[in-house]
């Protein structure tokens, strides 16, 4: 994405913790096949993904996000994540369906090593701002994203950067009403439903993965969720 902001209500924490096993028996289940994109579906024709020899999800082209089509609201993601020299991408939670378009709501963690965007790897996009990558470019990496309450947390490599608590998020109401894409249980929040601009932790949304250029050869591979 193109613009940069400083970061508010995060609750920063050091203390590196394991990458979770992805252990079926514990709840969690893997959400590509490493064959097909079964489950998945690409909201452009800009850009393209594509299961590649290797049995990795792979973006080329110009913009194009990859949606996997059932709508989660509390959740762990575990998703192996590459990105190539000046490629730039994503990784998107909670965000609702849109056509031909950026994702206008939910929350977009930053997949940036080298790219001119000054935001870079690990980021929350127009919310918290990472100016040097803590992962170089061409390198795999494990990113694990916690979406829970009104809090969102971003681990990398085992070692979680940062839990994000949403000052704005109406929890009890989020929880319990308001989940469709026709409704708004935030008043505080903007809403359009046919843009899919929400944007507020506790509401129900999509993952999505970003291919954000044609410079950019973002690659994704072992993606497993755990709801909660």
């Amino acid at each position: 994405m193109k613009k940069c902001v400083l970061f508010f209500a995060v609750v920063a924490l050091l203390i590196p913790v394991s990458v979770m096993a992805q252990d079926p028996n514990d709840g969690w289940v893997k959400i590509f096949n490493g064959k097909d994109l079964n489950g998945w579906k690409a909201n452009d024709t800009e850009g393209e993904f594509y299961v590649n020899d290797a049995g990795e999800i792979a973006g080329k082209g110009g913009r194009c996000h990859l949606f996997y089509m059932e709508e989660l609201q509390e959740f762990e993601l575990l998703i192996d994540v590459y990105i190539n020299d000046k490629g730039n991408s994503g990784v998107y939670v909670l965000s609702p369906w849109i056509d031909n378009n950026w994702p206008t709501g939910g929350f977009e963690v930053q997949v940036n090593a080298t790219h001119t965007d000054p935001v870079k790897t690990g980021s929350l996009y127009e919310i918290i701002s990472i100016f040097e990558s803590p992962v170089p470019a061409d390198k795999w990496y494990t990113l694990h994203l916690t979406v829970k309450g009104n809090r969102l947390t971003v681990e990398i490599d085992g070692k979680v950067l940062y839990t994000y608590i949403d000052p704005t998020a109406r929890f009890a109401v989020a929880r319990g009403q308001g989940q469709g894409q026709g409704q708004n249980p935030n008043p505080n929040r903007p809403q359009n439903a046919q843009r899919g601009t929400f944007k507020y932790i506790g509401q129900k949304g999509h993952i999505a993965l970003q291919q954000h250029d044609p410079g950019s050869l973002p690659r994704f591979k072992n993606i497993y969720i755990k709801k909660l």
